[in-house]
C-alpha cells in the first residue's frame, strides 16, 4: 500500500541559498556577500514553504483514528454526520430465525440458502448427523441472524463477505434477502451503482469469458441461452451500472448465501420476484466488502458479526472491533473481548450480542444461540 506521507522535505543545509565558507579574498568576499543577500530574500520564503510541507506531514503521520483503520480491512465508518455523535443504530438486526419443517427435496444446503446460515450452524444447532438425509416432517430450529451494514436513506446495500443483500426505506431497513455473489477467483467488484434497467424472462447472452470457461472444463460452449428452466438468470433481472453485473434470480437455489456466481448477485426465486417490484431504474445503492460489523440497538443491545474473508482483503483483529466501537460511540468496556475473540475465529456469519451484562441464561454459541 501506498504511504500516503509526502515525501521527505529537503533539508536547509542542502539551500543553495546559504553562505558558502571559503578563503577571505576579494572575490569571495563578494561572493560570499552576494549569497549572504540571497539568503536574505529567500531565506524567509523557505521557511515558510517547509513550514508548509512538514506540518501536513506530522498531521498525516498521527496515530489514524477508527475510519482509517476499519478502511484498512475493507471496513467502513457508521456514516455519522460530523455534527451528530454516534448512538444507537435504529435497525442493528435482521432476524430470518425460525422453525423450518422438512419437506421433500430439502437438504441441508438448500435449507441454510434459504435462511441466510451456515449449514454447520444448522448441524450443531438441532444435533444433526451431516452424512444422513433430512427426513420430512421433522423440525429444525434455525438460528439466522445478521448485523444491517451502514444504511442508505433509500436503496440497496450488498455487503459481499455477508452474502446478504438488504433493501432501505427513509433510512429504515425494508428488507433483506440471502444472496450469492462471486467466486473467490471471480470477484463481485464494490462501489456505487444505480439500477439501469429491469427485465422479465431474459435472454442470457454468454460473456466470452464464461464461454472460455465453458471450453476448458469440456462443457458445450453456448452463446445465448434464451428464457427458460436452463437459463440461470431465472425470471428476474435488475441491471445495474456496474459493468456485466447484475441482481438476479437462479435455478439452482441451494447455491444461494455462497461464493458461488460469477460476479452477479444470485437471489432466490421468491426473493427476487419480491425485490424487483419494489425497486425502480434510478434507484442507488452500494456493494462493500465488510467482514466484521458491530452495532448497538436503541435498546442498548451490543451485537457483532464475523464473516470469511473470501477475497482475502483483510479480515480484521480485536484492534478492528476496537475501533470499531470508537467509532460507533460504544464503550469497550461494555464488550466482552473473549467472545469476541472466538466469534473472530469461528467466522461463521451469525450474529451473536457480545455485550458484558447481555442475558447468557439462552446462550449456546455452538448451536447458534
Amino acid at each position: 500500500m501506498r504511504s500516503m506521507v509526502p515525501n521527505a522535505p529537503p533539508t536547509l543545509d542542502a539551500s543553495p541559498c546559504l553562505p558558502v565558507a571559503g578563503p577571505r579574498s576579494v572575490a569571495g568576499g563578494c561572493r560570499a556577500a552576494r549569497h549572504r543577500a540571497i539568503a536574505a530574500r529567500w531565506y524567509p520564503l523557505l521557511v515558510a514553504g517547509l513550514v508548509g510541507i512538514v506540518v501536513p506531514a506530522l498531521a498525516e503521520s498521527r496515530p489514524p483514528g477508527p475510519a482509517p483503520t476499519l478502511r484498512l480491512v475493507g471496513g467502513e465508518p457508521a456514516g455519522v454526520p460530523a455534527d451528530r455523535v454516534a448512538g444507537p443504530q435504529v435497525d442493528a438486526v435482521v432476524d430470518r430465525s425460525a422453525l423450518h419443517v422438512v419437506a421433500r427435496g430439502d437438504s441441508l444446503a438448500s435449507i441454510g440458502a434459504r435462511y441466510g446460515v451456515s449449514t454447520r450452524l444448522i448441524v450443531a444447532g438441532n444435533g444433526l448427523d451431516a452424512r444422513k438425509p433430512l427426513r420430512p416432517g421433522t423440525t429444525l430450529s434455525v438460528t439466522a441472524r445478521h448485523v444491517v451494514p451502514p444504511p442508505l436513506d433509500d436503496g440497496i446495500v450488498i455487503n459481499l463477505p455477508q452474502r446478504m443483500l438488504f433493501h432501505f426505506r427513509g433510512g429504515r431497513l425494508a428488507s433483506a434477502y440471502p444472496v450469492a455473489v462471486g467466486r473467490s477467483d471471480w470477484p463481485t467488484p464494490t462501489g456505487e451503482f444505480k439500477v439501469i434497467n429491469r427485465q422479465t424472462d431474459k435472454t442470457w447472452v454468454v460473456p466470452v469469458s464464461i464461454q472460455e470457461e465453458m471450453r476448458r472444463e469440456g462443457k458445450p460452449v453456448l452463446t445465448e441461452v434464451p428464457p427458460g428452466p436452463e437459463n440461470p438468470l431465472g425470471r428476474h433481472w435488475i441491471g445495474l451500472s456496474l459493468p456485466a453485473i447484475g441482481i438476479h434470480g437462479t435455478i439452482a437455489p441451494a447455491s444461494v448465501y455462497g461464493f458461488r456466481s460469477h460476479g452477479c448477485i444470485r437471489v432466490h426465486p421468491d426473493d427476487v420476484a419480491e425485490l424487483f417490484d419494489r425497486v425502480a431504474v434510478g434507484e442507488r445503492g452500494r456493494i462493500v466488502y465488510l467482514p466484521l460489523l458491530l452495532a448497538q440497538g436503541e435498546d442498548g443491545r451490543i451485537w457483532f458479526e464475523a464473516n470469511p474473508d473470501a477475497y482475502r482483503r483483510g479480515a480484521g483483529t480485536p484492534e478492528t472491533v476496537r475501533a470499531m466501537a470508537r467509532d460507533r460511540g460504544i464503550a469497550e468496556e461494555s464488550i466482552d473481548w473473549q467472545l469476541i475473540a472466538t466469534m473472530l475465529r469461528a467466522r461463521d456469519g451469525l450474529a451473536r450480542e457480545v455485550g458484558v451484562d447481555r442475558d447468557r441464561s439462552a446462550e449456546r454459541i455452538a448451536g447458534g444461540g
